[in-house]
């Protein structure tokens, strides 16, 4: 039997339940004797990535590497990126796939068809004699030119950049646990903290600056002349105790580094990189009378060629599936709407960031349909995909994406149709009512700033 090393695959047990699932060893170390194997579960998510000992593993199951055409590199090896940024430190560059490598193309639409009027059936049920167009792919929106439109390439310049994983380092955690606030939280991703501090068993962060320290009693020290009781920028929403603060990446470079330290405990899809002048950050926050408390941000370019509205977003774990997700990517859209512009969030997405934007993209679109009346004549309701993506600032291949993955979008007697089955609009209502936090257009405070006639940001 071949003892368990780098690269070699076995079944391993989950840390709940008594299923095993074939697991690929990343990393091997001994303490007290004992050999621990860092592992990632096949098919699953790499937060799920955790030390184990020989007890979970199947180890007369052992098999061997897989046999790629370039080998991984391995830590102490030279690799270009053997160890990645740290505040303190120049930042790494990696290679990055192109943005058509990562993404699978879809098949092409007749884009004259889809931009016509479409008319909208409220059926009964929800068979109908139609022919579906087939669902597009995940990320892809359906035109033939979007590739063109595209950049050859992820951006490599900012705070955090679409990024794929080569290195030995980044693929594991290397923080413990945080204690932010009242919550200590375990994070699923690595981040480049300074390597002394990840060695604690808890890693301390300031709720209101979000400054890195090594204790408790540091932190306390820290809280008697830390000055903020909210984010470092202007507040433009207010609602009930939920706030928004805009911070300039520019003006509040410190705050907007650690928060985006903070982002990449639970952000795998970026890397990490120290200019965070071209940017702005959307805070939210909770307000109690001790202060305001982070609940997430998105971050957006002050210009961008590719009509990008949102490039990084997160809600933090604790208050995950409590609709503060949805608040965030709905206040991105009325930005946007003031702005008088369409616009999409920046590729790819996390798994849990697609499946937010799906459910906002359906829920937000399926709304207007739903809305629509028949004319004065009686004729059913006809809008176009253009009508849509300008009402909801949505870009028009995202709404062209979300009614196709909805199965709304049918070919009938010539012309392309809407069809809401009752069904639909069933299952719609009942995720509208789960929906209790929205965003009240006129408690937004904000105007946008035209950053092409500021020679400097």
């Amino acid at each position: 039997m071949d003892e368990p090393e780098e690269g070699y695959r076995l079944p391993v047990k989950f840390r709940y339940g008594d299923d095993y699932h074939l697991a690929e060893i990343i990393s091997k170390k001994v303490v007290n004797g004992e050999n621990l194997y860092y592992i990632h579960y096949e098919a699953f998510n790499k937060r799920l990535d955790e030390w184990v000992d020989e007890s979970r593993m199947k180890l007369d199951e052992i098999q061997g590497p897989k046999k790629t055409d370039a080998k991984t590199p391995v830590k102490g090896q030279g690799a270009p990126c053997s160890r990645p940024s740290s505040p303190n430190g120049e930042h790494s560059q990696c290679s990055t796939p192109t943005l058509s490598q990562m993404m699978k193309k879809g098949p092409p639409q007749k884009k004259k068809k889809l931009d016509e009027k479409l008319m909208v059936h409220k059926s009964g049920s929800s068979q109908i004699d139609v022919t579906p167009i087939p669902s597009p792919s995940m990320h892809v929106p359906e035109s033939e030119d979007v590739e063109d439109s595209m950049p050859s390439a992820p951006r490599q310049t900012g705070s955090m950049s679409a990024h794929h994983d080569t290195d030995i380092v980044t693929r594991m955690k290397n923080v413990e646990l945080i204690e932010i606030g009242k919550y200590r939280i375990k994070p699923w991703y690595f981040s480049p903290y300074p390597q002394d501090l990840t060695e604690l068993p808890v890693l301390f962060l300031c709720e209101f600056c979000l400054k890195y320290l090594k204790s408790r009693t540091c932190l306390k020290y820290h809280l008697k002349k830390c000055l903020l009781r909210h984010p470092p920028g202007n507040e433009i929403y207010r609602k009930g105790n939920i706030s928004f603060f805009e911070i300039d990446g520019r003006k509040n470079k410190i705050y907007a580094q650690n928060l985006c330290l903070l982002a990449k405990l639970f952000l795998d899809h970026k890397t990490l990189y120290y200019d965070t002048d071209p940017f702005l950050f959307y805070v939210m926050c909770e307000v109690d009378n001790r202060g305001h408390h982070i609940l997430g941000y998105f971050s957006k370019e002050k210009e961008s060629s590719e009509d990008y509205n949102v490039a990084c977003i997160l809600t933090l774990p604790q208050i995950q599936r409590k609709g503060y997700g949805k608040l965030l990517i709905e206040l991105s859209y009325e930005l946007s709407k003031v702005e008088g512009k369409t616009g999409s969030p920046e590729k790819p997405l996390s798994d849990l960031g697609l499946l937010s934007y799906r459910s906002y993209w359906s829920q937000t679109i399926l709304e207007i349909l739903m809305g629509l009346k028949p004319n004065e004549h009686g004729e059913r309701p006809a809008i176009t995909i253009n009508e849509i993506s300008e009402i909801t600032s949505i870009k028009k291949e995202d709404v062209i994406s979300t009614l196709q993955h909805l199965n709304l979008i049918s070919y009938f007697k010539g012309q392309y149709v809407l069809t809401l089955s009752k069904e639909a609009r069933d299952s719609h209502a009942k995720s509208m009512s789960r929906r209790k936090i929205r965003i009240e257009p006129k408690a937004l405070h904000w105007q946008p700033k035209d950053w092409s006639k500021r020679g400097k940001w």
